[in-house]
């Protein structure tokens, strides 16, 4: 079973891959019915998870043992052979492995899994990120997750930003929590610190592509995907304000994105911001001021509407503290 969904690279919605392989010693018979092909197409069809390049690295490496000797990729087999796999990580399967990182449970049932995210955390791994994720931890907390894509998780936030996840436990969660995201009835809040001072409130609907120049940056470009931003304003301080952000699309960096692009950046954000103040208290802040502080959605299993909250971390909240500015969460 699998979620017919095509995401984007550029959506923050997480796509769907095979489950991950076991990195474990194995070992197999060689089927009679594999009788007459190569090594290399024997081990293929005998260890389908791993890939035909890996597979082949780990034989001429001697990670793979056929009646106890390293064969050449294309001897024959004939069947009734011993197998011995020694798997050696490659920095995208270190990626897939379950690290004891201390989780903010927010809510668990059988069915999914509320995180209260921490800023510095990566959600899923990558280039310059191949371990201490969140996908790690999640590997760690719950080990059928790792039967699922992705190990469950459906949607993400950037690296510097804190607040809540929420990740699937079952594929039919995972499927249904997709398809809500899909369907826009997930509500998504967030608080963001902006510079200047925004109106009361306002929606930016404005489409979000690659920059065209740096590729890493995301920007309002003509062509992008549709992407919908609500926002209103929830304190003013001198030269800052505190708005609340709500979510209608999921595009990578979206809310950073369209709050730059009508003029009031993210304090901190040093990708789409780079706004000096005449308040070294913003100026000092050295990550983006966003924090998912409140999700809501459908239960997958019982059709029930539930709602979390989170509370700002503590830089962020000390930031509002010293611009005077009341608590939240």
């Amino acid at each position: 079973m699998k979620c017919a969904i095509e995401n984007s690279l550029e959506d923050e919605w997480a796509d769907y891959s095979p489950a991950i392989p076991s990195l474990s010693p194995q070992r197999e018979s060689i089927p009679v019915d594999l009788a007459g092909l190569r090594a290399d197409q024997a081990l293929a069809r005998l260890f389908p998870e791993h890939s035909r390049s890996r597979l082949q690295s780990w034989l001429k490496s001697g990670r793979i043992l056929i009646d106890g000797k390293s064969p050449d990729s294309k001897s024959k087999v004939w069947g009734g052979e011993t197998v011995q796999l020694s798997p050696e990580p490659a920095d995208d399967v270190l990626a897939e492995q379950a690290e004891d990182i201390p989780l903010n449970v927010v809510f668990e049932d059988e069915t999914l899994v509320v995180i209260d995210k921490p800023v510095g955390l990566v959600v899923h791994p990558g280039s310059g990120n191949w371990s201490g994720t969140l996908l790690n931890a999640l590997l760690h907390h719950d080990a059928g997750c790792r039967a699922l894509p992705r190990a469950g998780i459906v949607h993400r936030l950037d690296k510097d930003t804190s607040g809540l996840l929420v990740v699937a436990r079952t594929l039919e969660a995972q499927t249904d929590l997709v398809r809500q995201l899909q369907a826009r009835s997930v509500k998504r809040h967030y608080y963001a610190l902006v510079h200047g001072h925004p109106l009361e409130s306002g929606r930016v609907e404005a489409p979000i592509g690659r920059h065209p120049v740096q590729r890493t940056k995301m920007a309002v470009v003509p062509g992008g995907r549709e992407a919908l931003t609500h926002y209103r304003v929830v304190e003013r301080f001198e030269r800052a304000t505190l708005v609340e952000c709500s979510l209608a699309t999921g595009r990578t960096h979206q809310i950073r994105v369209h709050m730059a692009h009508i003029g009031y950046p993210l304090v901190g954000d040093a990708t789409y911001g780079k706004t000096r103040s005449a308040d070294p208290r913003l100026d000092a802040f050295s990550r983006q001021a966003l924090h998912a502080w409140q999700l809501g959605l459908i239960h997958p299993r019982t059709g029930q509407p539930c709602r979390w909250e989170a509370a700002l971390p503590g830089d962020f909240q000390q930031l509002l503290d010293e611009l005077g500015g009341g608590r939240r969460g």
